[in-house]
């Protein structure tokens, strides 16, 4: 059974007596959505993160990591010397367009490879990685992040998205893996306490629906603290998460998407506070939030892309994924807002037949991620 790409309309039925239950589902004439509540049906078209899915992900970063150009560098010159080709200033991470994507499209071959080991049959795509992650190459790296001029490089999406890297690596049994997250540890201690110190003087949240949005960082950083069992960095993420969100009510998510939006401001917050709250407490804090996600009437189309060669119009299929992800993980902390999931496939299926090699290098070089992020959320999810 597909799911409508409109909002249903419920139909009004004048008082009628009806003797039995057969007979009132023949004379009513019922959209989707309402059949598969009474009937228990479950959405046929429900994405499934599968060998064939895994396959059409999977080549997307591996194509693109040692790409270089077109790039958007990032950097700040501090002098005429500082000028110099990405692959000279981050010979790991320079591909891909830009650092963060680069290092996303890592993390999504490595998770894949974790997966499905038949992907890289041959041995290609590890022995691409193994040239890559070096002692040599991370110290080109550290230093570009230890420069004054670029201290605050990619803070904090890009940090978050490292890190989320450095927890397949560690929870990989793999001798290669192991090896490239040694390789890549002083990189992630430093961006660890590069976090650390800049909580505190984060005196209010950033909101935006891009790369700057504070919430979405959080929530893949306290997924790291919590795999790699830092206390201390957890406490600290979930300390600061309270302190700036706790108190926010009535969100206006009416007003999103905003034009180039790949995250809604509002559900990244949802999402991330689902990981600070208990569930009680969490039940509370959202039905200030956001109560309409608790009406099983409730409804959010999916974002429309007009064109995927443009950077940031592309950023819409971003945006259906990740809304994806935020949905699936509400639903997951409070079951009584289960009917969020049918949302969240809603989103996923508008997109997800976008994610081809022959798209848009635009979007071919990011959104491959997005769509693994929002399946394995999706995975997670209870009653899938």
């Amino acid at each position: 059974m597909e799911i409508p790409t409109k909002p249903p309309t419920f139909v009004t039925m004048k008082r009628t007596k009806f003797y039995d239950f057969q007979a009132f589902l023949l004379m009513v004439v019922c959209d989707s959505l309402i059949l598969e509540l009474l009937l228990g049906v479950t959405c046929a078209n429900a994405q499934q993160l599968n060998i064939e899915q895994a396959r059409k992900i999977f080549a997307l970063p591996v194509e693109c990591i040692r790409v270089e150009f077109p790039n958007k560098p990032g950097e700040t010159l501090g002098k005429p010397e500082d000028l110099k080709r990405p692959a000279e200033l981050r010979p790991i991470f320079y591909g891909c367009f830009d650092w963060h994507s680069c290092v996303h499209g890592y993390w999504s071959i490595v998770k894949l490879m974790k997966e499905y080991p038949a992907l890289d049959s041959c041995g290609k795509v590890r022995a691409l990685l193994n040239a890559a992650i070096t002692d040599d190459n991370l110290a080109v790296e550290q230093r570009f992040f230890e420069d004054y001029n670029n201290r605050n490089f990619e803070r904090t999406y890009g940090w978050a998205w490292f890190l989320t890297l450095q927890k397949e690596l560690y929870t990989w049994d793999d001798p290669d893996a192991q090896r490239w997250y040694h390789i890549l540890k002083p990189l992630e201690d430093l961006l660890t306490a590069k976090y650390e110190a800049y909580l505190p003087k984060l005196m209010y949240p950033l909101r935006e629906g891009m790369h700057g949005n504070s919430a979405f960082s959080l929530s893949l950083a306290i997924d790291y603290a919590r795999a790699m069992d830092n206390c201390q960095f957890e406490s600290a993420i979930t300390e600061h998460a309270k302190r700036l969100y706790l108190n926010d009510k009535n969100a206006p998510l009416a007003y999103e998407p905003s034009g180039s939006d790949f995250l809604s401001p509002c559900l990244e917050e949802a999402l991330l506070m689902s990981k600070t709250l208990d569930k009680d407490e969490y039940r509370g804090w959202l039905e200030s939030f956001l109560p309409e996600l608790f009406d099983s009437a409730f409804r959010l189309a999916p974002g429309i892309v007009s064109d995927r060669s443009d950077g940031h119009l592309v950023h819409l299929d971003g945006l259906n994924f990740s809304r994806a992800a935020c949905l699936y993980g509400i639903a997951a902390k409070l079951p009584v807002c289960s009917h969020l999931k049918a949302i969240a496939e809603e989103h996923l299926n508008y997109s997800i037949h976008n994610i081809t090699g022959e798209d848009d290098y635009m979007g071919s070089h990011w959104l491959g991620t997005f769509a693994l992020w929002a399946l394995s959320c999706r995975d997670r999810s209870p009653s899938f």
